[in-house]
């Protein structure tokens, strides 16, 4: 059994408005075990004073891609696996330095990476994955040039060799595909059901998928007793998943009130990921982002604030996202400062805690410092709900990271 209490701390969670001044927290092993504003006592206990900083849970982020090595997603395919899968470790060891313990992964990742760190192989997050996205044909996956010729030898042939998602085709080719992630370990599916940046030949006012598909996939995941994630940007889109049944929308820089309003009623969350939107607009030309993406980007790099305050009047829970690609997952946290104009410092923390915890299934496990939660803790200098930048500029002002009990980074004692 090992013991950590964490003295004089400064509580921060999306549970109040206010930080709480002047709590124990005791750590065994893997789980909170007590939160008290008295002295604890354990004899055993290794002591962290906390004084003058902020004890908060470990951030959560609901959409990532931890192999989104290159902003040119074609350049993967001409890599070796391992070439991929080693970058892919670097990637999410940064995560979780900046204070994210659990990520969402939106395609790319597997099971083996989710066990991977579960086992201690790998220093990163806890990892929700949903495998391969599904796109059809020409669709946001589909990450073929013009030149090549599509059938169904094809398909498989690029299905086999995808880093990020596999095509499937009718209904019953997306119920195969939505069983055989879910055979594979997903913890969830993802549904590429309108245009993208990053494809090279769908448009971004495209729907993509009928009914009929998208229907078929989400009845799978509810077989399976989980759910789907889609891709949409438009109004049509986010209608078409939400009314299949839909559980959380990625993105959504063009909805619309009528849009917003039948999310609030359906129960779908909406996870906006704008920081993607202004580190591809800074940095797209120098990282090597193609020119037809960076003509796409415009379309919806000034809008995404405006869906997120579209989305709160109208009462849907709105999450937190990054969706960063290559070099700019530095800017991950940076999400922070641009969704708190819109929500507010206390908004922005309960998008990234609670409304995430919930979206993956985990509200009584994390988000929360709360005995019986996951020890997944980190330390702040300063005080998120008053000054949301300490959580930024990767991880400068969080010196200490505890992910299930086990200390990833501990920075406090340094000149």
């Amino acid at each position: 059994m090992t013991q950590v209490l964490f003295r004089n701390a400064r509580l921060v969670d999306a549970t109040s408005t206010e930080a709480r001044e002047g709590f124990d927290v005791l750590v065994e092993d893997d789980r909170i075990k007590e939160v008290s504003d008295k002295p604890i006592t354990a004899s055993d206990a290794r002591i962290i004073d906390v004084k003058g900083a902020t004890l908060m849970p470990g951030l959560i982020d609901a959409h990532v891609h931890v192999k989104a090595t290159d902003l040119n997603l074609a350049l993967l395919g001409v890599k070796p696996s391992s070439y991929v899968y080693a970058q892919t470790t670097k990637i999410m060891e940064g995560m979780l330095q900046r204070g994210f313990t659990t990520v969402r992964d939106a395609a790319g990742a597997d099971k083996g990476l989710a066990d991977a760190v579960d086992h201690g192989l790998i220093a990163g997050p806890r990892l929700r994955v949903c495998g391969l996205s599904l796109s059809q044909t020409g669709g946001h996956s589909d990450q073929r040039p013009l030149t090549v010729m599509s059938d169904v030898t094809s398909n498989e042939r690029h299905n086999m060799i995808q880093h990020f998602g596999r095509i499937a085709d009718g209904v019953d080719e997306c119920r195969r595909a939505a069983r055989d992630e879910l055979r594979k370990g997903a913890h969830h599916v993802k549904i590429m059901a309108g245009g993208g940046v990053s494809s090279p030949t769908d448009p971004i006012e495209n729907t993509q998928y009928s009914m009929d598909e998208l229907i078929a996939i989400n009845e799978e995941a509810t077989a399976w007793n989980t759910y789907t994630m889609a891709h949409t940007y438009t109004p049509r889109a986010i209608q078409m998943c939400v009314r299949a049944g839909t559980r959380t929308l990625e993105h959504c820089n063009l909805i619309d009130e009528e849009t917003a309003r039948l999310m609030a009623e359906k129960g779908a969350y909406h996870v906006p990921t704008n920081i993607t939107y202004f580190a591809l607009n800074k940095h797209g030309k120098e990282y090597g982002f193609p020119d037809i993406s960076i003509e796409k980007l415009k379309t919806i790099v000034d809008a995404g604030l405006g869906a997120v305050e579209i989305s709160k009047n109208a009462g849907v829970k709105i999450g937190f996202g990054s969706d960063l690609l290559g070099p700019c997952h530095r800017y991950q946290a940076d999400e922070f400062g641009l969704s708190a104009q819109v929500l507010g410092n206390h908004g922005v923390l309960r998008a990234s805690l609670e409304t995430n915890a919930e979206i993956m299934y985990m509200e009584n496990e994390i988000g929360k410092v709360k005995a019986g939660f996951r020890a997944d803790l980190i330390i702040v200098d300063g005080n998120p709900l008053e000054d949301i930048t300490c959580l930024e500029n990767d991880g400068a002002k969080i010196p200490f990271v505890m992910r299930d009990g086990i200390v990833f980074k501990d920075e406090r004692d340094a000149a």
